[in-house]
């Protein structure tokens, strides 16, 4: 199984940045994964954030076929242990999932199509964290449910 990871807009703070760098590497140890970003649409005035959300969420769909197991992050979704995490992904691997994509949207959120198109809704919290955040959780998060599949000393 392999997972790709899409989201909106570039990661702009360095500290973030580092968090994922991090992460990509002791994830390579584990899984082929990629990670795929798509141009985010800037706020303003002159348009709703139902608009802005629509734009974001056709880049979205296009980067996912048909065949594609989708796990969309969002604030509605079901909160996971991490040791439930890990039981979700043996069980897309027992079920011969190919690949599983994993989308966070922009600083708006997700458009309902995006929803729509989800196999599995994911919350990490009912705190609000910023999309770019949310991203270096989610690796982290991976990293350590594979860990946890493996049965290695990082989760404790």
């Amino acid at each position: 199984m392999q997972y790709q990871l899409i989201w909106v807009g570039e990661t702009r703070e360095s500290y973030l940045k580092t968090g994922q760098e991090i992460f990509i590497q002791r994830l390579r140890h584990y899984m082929r994964f990629k990670i795929c970003v798509v141009k985010g649409e800037k706020v303003s005035k002159s348009r709703s954030d139902t608009q802005v959300m629509s734009l974001e969420g056709k880049r979205l769909l296009e980067k996912i076929s048909p065949e594609k197991w989708v796990v969309v992050l969002d604030r509605t979704g079901m909160q996971l242990s991490s040791e439930k995490l890990a039981k979700k992904i043996n069980q897309w691997q027992n079920r011969a999932v190919r690949e599983v994509v994993f989308i966070i949207g922009g600083p708006l959120g997700l458009d309902q199509a995006v929803l729509k198109r989800a196999n599995f809704i994911w919350s990490f919290s009912e705190l609000t964290l910023t999309h770019e955040m949310i991203r270096v959780l989610l690796l982290e998060q991976l990293y350590r449910a594979h860990t946890i599949l493996k049965g290695e000393k990082y989760h404790k």
